[in-house]
C-alpha cells in the first residue's frame, strides 16, 4: 500500500499539467491563505477522526490514543487519494491497524460504520447544494434536468444506507459480490466459512443507530459539519479573487465544491481523480459565471493540498503507533 500511495504521488507530480512558473506564481499569490487551507485541513481530519474515536467507543474500551487514531486517519485518506476507487486503499489499511488490538470483527465494523458515515453524509451534503441552488440561483431547463438527476442519485444512496444503517449490509454486500462474474463460487465460500463472523459484524454496525442514538447522530452532525467546513478552503480563494466576504460567497462556494465533489466521485476509479476533480471544478465555476482562471487556481491549490498531505499520511505509515 505504501509503494502504491509513493507510486502516485510520483505520477501526481510528473503530470501536473501546469508550468512550475504558474504553480510558484499560484502558490506565491496564495500566501498566508495556503496556510489557513492546510490548518483548516487537520481540523477537518481531527473531525473525521473523533466521527471514528465515537463509533469504535460504543463497541468496547479503546485501546489507543486519540493521536494514534488521528495518524491512521490521516494514513487512510492518503491511501483512499492515492489508490483507485478510493475506500479499496484506506480502509483495509484501517482495519489491519486496528485488528491486533481490538479484533476482526470489530476493527472491521468500526471502520465499514466510519467509511458509511463519510459516504452517507456526501449524499446529504449534495442534497443541500441542490436545495441552496433552486431556493438562491436562477433554473434554466438544463439545469432542471442536472438537478433532477442529482436529486434521484442522491435519494436512492440515502436510502440504501438507511437500509444499511437498520439491517446492516455485509451479508447483503457478499450475496450482491456473488451477482458479478467470476465471483458467484467465491462469494459462495465466503458466506458460507464466514457466516457467524459477517451476521456479527451487521448486528454490531445495526447497533449504533438503533441503540446509541445519541453517538450515531453525534458522528453524523459532526462529518456534516465538515463537509460544511470544507467549503471555506473554496472560500479562502475566492476571496483572493476578490469576492465580497458574504453569505452569497459561501453559498458559491458549497456549490462549487458540491458539484466538483460529486464529478469526481462519479470518476473515482481514477487514482487521485487525476483531471476529474480539475473539470469538476471548471465546469462548477463556469456555471455560477466564474472565470476560467479562478477555476484552474481553486483546482491547482486544491492539488497542492491533497498532495501536501497525501505524502505526510504516506510517511506517517512509517512511524509506529
Amino acid at each position: 500500500m505504501f509503494l502504491i500511495g509513493l507510486a502516485s504521488v510520483v505520477v501526481m507530480l510528473v503530470t501536473f499539467d501546469v508550468s512550475w512558473e504558474v504553480l510558484w506564481s499560484d502558490l506565491c499569490h496564495a500566501g498566508y491563505w495556503l496556510v489557513a487551507i492546510l490548518l483548516l485541513w487537520v481540523v477537518l481530519y481531527a473531525m473525521n477522526t473523533l466521527t471514528w474515536w465515537l463509533i469504535l467507543r460504543e463497541s468496547g474500551a479503546m485501546p489507543l490514543s486519540f493521536m494514534t487514531l488521528m495518524k491512521i486517519t490521516v494514513s487512510a485518506f492518503a491511501l483512499n487519494s492515492a489508490t483507485p476507487i478510493g475506500l479499496l486503499g484506506g480502509e483495509p489499511y484501517k482495519i489491519m491497524e486496528l485488528t491486533p488490538l481490538v479484533g476482526t470483527q470489530r476493527a472491521t465494523s468500526s471502520v465499514l460504520l466510519f467509511a458509511m458515515m463519510h459516504i452517507f453524509t456526501h449524499f446529504c451534503y449534495w442534497v443541500t447544494a441542490i436545495v441552496l441552488w433552486l431556493l438562491l440561483k436562477p433554473l434554466t431547463a438544463g439545469m432542471a434536468v442536472l438537478l433532477a438527476a442529482c436529486a434521484l442519485f442522491c435519494a436512492g444512496g440515502i436510502y440504501l444506507f438507511l437500509r444499511g444503517y437498520k439491517y446492516g449490509l455485509v451479508v447483503k454486500g457478499i450475496r450482491w459480490l456473488g451477482h458479478i462474474p467470476g465471483l458467484k463460487g467465491w462469494a459462495q465460500r465466503f458466506a458460507t466459512q464466514h457466516e457467524e463472523s459477517l451476521h456479527r459484524i451487521d448486528d454490531q454496525i445495526a447497533a449504533l443507530h438503533t441503540q446509541s442514538r445519541r453517538s450515531f447522530y453525534t458522528s453524523l452532525v459532526l462529518e456534516y459539519t465538515g463537509r460544511m467546513m470544507q467549503s471555506l478552503e473554496i472560500m479562502f480563494m475566492l476571496l483572493l479573487f476578490g469576492a465580497p466576504l458574504s453569505w452569497m460567497t459561501f453559498v458559491d462556494s458549497v456549490l462549487i465544491l458540491a458539484f466538483t465533489s460529486l464529478f469526481a466521485n462519479l470518476l473515482g476509479f481514477i487514482p487521485m481523480q487525476l483531471g476529474g476533480r480539475e473539470g469538476g471544478f471548471a465546469m462548477s465555476t463556469a456555471q455560477l459565471g466564474l472565470t476560467g482562471g479562478t477555476g484552474l487556481f481553486i483546482s491547482i491549490i486544491c492539488r497542492v493540498r491533497e498532495l501536501f498531505f497525501t505524502t505526510l499520511g504516506l510517511g506517517l505509515m512509517k512511524v509506529k503507533n
